[in-house]
């Protein structure tokens, strides 16, 4: 039976095409892409921050995305500004992304919680992440789900989504036709309809329900009429998620 993070893992996986680019940062977001590449997509082109294109680690799972490992197998080893010129130049379909708060427009914190003048907790900041939330195609967000973390307003706006609601990413200058895809958390899967621009539930993972959707966000989630349940992990997604991360670095 898989855990809530080797559901969360499988479906991101599954959002990864047989081919193209998708740049991919460190934990959940690397493990979900190396298992798609070991799946479905052969031919996905993995990108990592620190430099790495093309890397198909065959041994361990690379720690983070500045590892030696990810370059293994790979097309060529950049540098960080030239793997993020790729997605300013429009070459890289799906950006994987994090965060420590996100609004129902899909903006992302993490830089600080709390005033930024003397916060509670401070972040590491961007990273990358701005950069992928602005000039990928397609963002995805892999994230735990509470009232905090689901929030009304951002403590930092680090990482834009739709900003305030339609054309606003059009406004402030960023490419046409970019912006958040999906977010997946431990309750389910959610995209961002094509009108409002706002958080709407896509998929449920069994055993939860449409209630705590509600209760742990601190913004009402629109359900689409159309929801359905995830599909379970099969023994295949399994058995190769579980061989990619023996020691239960991310799966534990």
């Amino acid at each position: 039976m898989a855990n809530e993070t080797e559901k969360m893992i499988v479906a991101a996986a599954r959002l990864l095409p047989a081919d193209g680019a998708v740049f991919v940062g460190t934990g959940m977001p690397l493990l979900a892409s190396v298992l798609a590449l070991n799946t479905h997509a052969p031919d996905l082109l993995l990108v990592y921050e620190g430099g790495g294109v093309g890397g198909k680690p065959t041994g361990r799972l690379p720690i983070q995305v500045s590892e030696s490992l990810t370059y293994e197998n790979g097309v060529t080893v950049g540098s960080m500004d030239y793997v993020m010129s790729l997605a300013q130049a429009g070459w890289i379909q799906y950006g994987f992304l994090g965060g420590a708060q996100i609004d129902q427009y899909g903006n992302l914190n993490t830089t600080v919680i709390g005033d930024w003048e003397k916060p509670k907790v401070r972040l590491p900041g961007s990273g990358g992440g701005a950069d992928l939330a602005s000039l990928c195609e397609k963002t995805i967000v892999i994230i735990g789900q509470d009232r905090k973390k689901f929030v009304k307003e951002l403590d930092f706006l680090t990482s834009p989504g739709y900003f305030t609601g339609p054309g606003e990413r059009e406004k402030a200058g960023l490419p046409a036709n970019t912006g958040p895809y999906r977010v997946i958390t431990q309750l389910g899967v959610y995209g961002f309809d094509k009108e409002t621009k706002k958080m709407t539930l896509l998929h449920l993972f069994e055993g939860h329900t449409l209630e705590e959707v509600q209760e742990n966000s601190s913004f009402p989630i629109a359900i689409s009429k159309d929801w359905t349940y995830v599909t379970k992990p099969t023994d295949e997604e399994l058995t190769t998620l579980r061989s990619l991360d023996p020691d239960g670095v991310v799966i534990a």
